[in-house]
């Protein structure tokens, strides 16, 4: 095989799944119910215990709204990835909206040292 070919990461995989079904707001039993499988299926692949099958991918990223490439690998196509940044600043201001400037000064300098601490990964 390609040495160059990155190999299928079904933790990683199933950990995208979790997040956006969480963040959906949808239970296992519900995204099992949908699937046709059962939520022990569910947990098994969230877990990176079991892959899916073309068929379930394919139903998975209509039901989560994301494409195959991004839970695969967790590559998104710009429009995708713009739209979950744009939901993302949304949610920041909402929050910074209710702060006064005392508070706003304070979130500024966690948000310097958040955003180094993160680059230097």
């Amino acid at each position: 095989m390609n040495d160059n070919l990155r190999k299928l990461d079904l933790k990683e995989m199933g950990k995208r799944i979790r997040t956006k079904r969480e963040y959906m707001k949808m239970s296992r039993e519900t995204l099992a119910e949908q699937l046709e499988v059962s939520p022990q299926f569910i947990a098994d692949i969230e877990y990176g215990n079991k892959g899916v099958s073309i068929k379930r991918l394919y139903a998975l990223s209509q039901i989560l709204g994301i494409s195959a490439d991004y839970i695969l690998a967790g590559e998104r196509p710009d429009e995708e990835e713009d739209k979950e940044l744009m939901r993302a600043r949304e949610k920041v201001m909402g929050i910074l909206c209710d702060c006064n400037a005392q508070q706003l000064e304070g979130i500024e300098k966690i948000a310097y040292i958040y955003a180094d601490g993160v680059r230097m990964k």
